[in-house]
């Protein structure tokens, strides 16, 4: 009786064993169907997904651009375009040119009338025929007494400034840009390290500050920027022109909703003259172009000309013409 008991129990127990094993196995194996396999996406992390590698609208370039001419210009530093008409600065003066880039009015003392020093003009912006500028005294690498300044777009002379807000960080200003969508001014910075991984935001009409948005993959040695169907371009001077490397072009999309963008490689200008120096963009709207203003013959120090290549006497400043052609989406 004792064996026959102990028999029994044993059969109970593989029976219990056998039944648990197959249950752990049937959860088991329940939740692998759940789990995707490893580097696979789930249809739910697809749709809510935010991360821009995901996005083919985010990573690759919106426009493809075709170089049609170009025009040589009296100024080194921004160009900017509006109603058929172009202006031009240099880092000490300010051009207005026609349509058949005709020179039709100079200033050559623009820093007249100004509360603080300044000596330096970088990449400039127009809209309702007065220029955007971002002034500053430059020496060598280094910006201070930064000011954003509207000129008349017919006499090219100071009309206001607008005060600067020093808490931002921003170090320097290379370029300016006016978002008529949403009514703001913004500028960026030349200067690496915190300065220039930010763009700057004031509002159009009163200049106060509202606030910075961090470059996610920021570009070395911005030059200047322009607004461009609910984008920012952003031109950088990030080619060693003593190796003939090309500078390039990047995008970025900003939302309000986000205190970051992510920063997309647009285009390389591999199609220039003489590889040099690139300096500020515009979009000539009425005639869907890209404006680019490129330097050649001088070699860049700290950001300011000293000497010449071999072969140049001076420096030419030449704006590089691009028809658009739009990608889908």
């Amino acid at each position: 009786m004792f064996f026959k008991k102990r028999i029994i129990r044993s059969m109970l127990f593989v029976l219990l064993a056998g039944t648990a094993s197959a249950n752990m196995a049937s959860v088991a194996m329940g939740a692998a169907d759940e789990m995707s396999e490893p580097g696979q996406t789930t249809e739910e992390e697809t749709l809510t997904s935010q991360r821009p590698e995901d996005d083919p609208a985010v990573i690759r370039p919106a426009n493809d651009y075709e170089l049609t001419g170009s025009a040589e210009v009296e100024g080194r530093q921004g160009v900017c375009s509006e109603n058929g008409y172009y202006w031009v600065s240099g880092s000490a003066t300010l051009a207005k040119y026609d349509k058949d880039w005709n020179l039709i009015a100079k200033n050559e003392s623009p820093f007249e009338g100004y509360e603080i020093e300044v000596n330096h003009i970088g990449d400039i912006d127009v809209y309702e025929n007065e220029l955007y500028i971002g002034a500053e005294y430059f020496m060598d690498g280094v910006g201070k007494n930064i000011q954003i300044a509207v000129y008349d777009g017919d006499t090219l002379e100071l009309k206001r400034t607008f005060p600067f807000e020093e808490e931002s960080g921003q170090l320097e200003c290379s370029g300016i840009a006016v978002d008529p969508d949403t009514k703001t001014v913004w500028m960026c910075s030349w200067v690496g390290e915190e300065s220039g991984r930010y763009l700057y935001r004031y509002d159009l009409e009163s200049g106060e500050y509202l606030g910075k948005i961090h470059m996610q993959m920021p570009p070395q040695w911005i030059q200047g920027m322009a607004y461009h169907d609910g984008c920012f371009y952003l031109t950088a001077d990030d080619g060693n022109a003593d190796d003939n490397e090309p500078d390039h072009l990047y995008r970025t999309k900003i939302s309000d909703e986000l205190t970051y963008c992510t920063v997309t490689l647009e285009r390389t200008f591999d199609d220039v003259t003489r590889q040099g120096e690139i300096e500020g963009l515009t979009f000539d709207e009425e005639n869907g172009r890209l404006l680019l203003l490129y330097n050649r013959g001088a070699r860049i120090i700290l950001g300011m000309p000293k000497g010449f290549y071999e072969g140049y006497d001076r420096e030419i400043s030449e704006v590089f013409l691009y028809s658009i052609s739009y990608r889908q989406k």
